[in-house]
């Protein structure tokens, strides 16, 4: 999420990166695999800049037959409220909306079977939309708190705040299996937000920074660090609203990748390299 400043910090401390219990769902991989040789490390490349709605306090990002959607947080009085979005890439314009109801602070979103899903920070709650219109089908109950959301075909993949990704049935929200995140060291990655799935790999927005980490959907193992800081540091300095990087989109159709952040003026196609 002088005046401004005051709103950001409100915001900030309204968003989903507050310290999270750990859920009472998970159950961690013990065998999380673990390395000793150093991570790969990516930069970026700019493709091209896209207008993106600086009052949308980005909290989901999905790509979907050629048109964005996205998740947005808020709830009570915040200044930007919760809501789930259709958006026209070329000038974001939103060709349709959602209002989440005002008890709800709105999380990540993904799309599976024709259905948009929803997740809420604090409430335990997910919501099911029908893709076509968003109208509501149904609520669906889980335990602990909400931050991310992406699939993989069959499952909903689901972080939490903490290093614990879990994989949900889309038909009943319960856990069908977990993975836990850990770097080269074995420590914790804690804090994963917003997730999207990538030709195969789970990626990551990690809260406060501007980092992206690739992960093992099989093991949790950590496969890359994507060094996003230098453009959200600049996205942050140009316009002082801006709160942090948030927010992945794949098409797979066309192969592109898509980021943004909270607050963000900006919504970006990059292409990612090796060091």
């Amino acid at each position: 999420m002088r005046s401004c400043f005051i709103f950001a910090l409100f915001l900030l401390s309204l968003s989903c990166g507050n310290p999270p219990a750990v859920s009472n769902n998970a159950t961690p991989n013990t065998n999380a695999a673990k390395t000793t040789t150093p991570v790969v490390m990516y930069d970026y490349e700019i493709l091209k800049t896209y207008t993106h709605d600086p009052k949308a306090f980005t909290q989901g990002l999905e790509f979907h037959d050629g048109v964005l959607y996205e998740g947005t947080g808020g709830k009570d009085d915040d200044p930007f409220f919760s809501s789930l979005r259709k958006v026209e890439l070329a000038t974001g314009k939103v060709l349709q909306k959602h209002d989440v109801p005002r008890e709800y602070f709105g999380e990540g979103i993904t799309i599976l079977n024709d259905k948009v899903y929803q997740l809420t920070w604090r409430q335990m709650t997910a919501f099911e939309y029908d893709l076509k219109d968003f109208k509501l089908l149904r609520e669906l109950r889980y335990t602990g708190e909400g931050w991310g959301l992406t699939n993989d075909g069959t499952n909903l993949i689901m972080s939490d705040g903490t290093h614990v990704i879990r994989f949900v049935n889309p038909e009943d929200f319960k856990t069908v299996r977990t993975i836990v995140v850990n770097d080269e060291k074995g420590k914790p990655v804690m804090e994963l937000n917003e997730l999207e799935y990538v030709k195969g790999e789970i990626w990551a927005n990690i809260w406060q920074t501007g980092w992206i980490v690739r992960i093992d959907p099989a093991t949790g193992k950590l496969l890359g660090r994507i060094d996003m800081n230098k453009l959200s540091d600049e996205e942050q300095q140009q316009n002082p609203n801006a709160d942090v990087l948030n927010g992945i989109a794949y098409d797979a159709a066309s192969d592109k990748l898509y980021v943004t952040g909270k607050l963000w003026r900006r919504l970006f196609e990059i292409k990612v390299n090796p060091r």
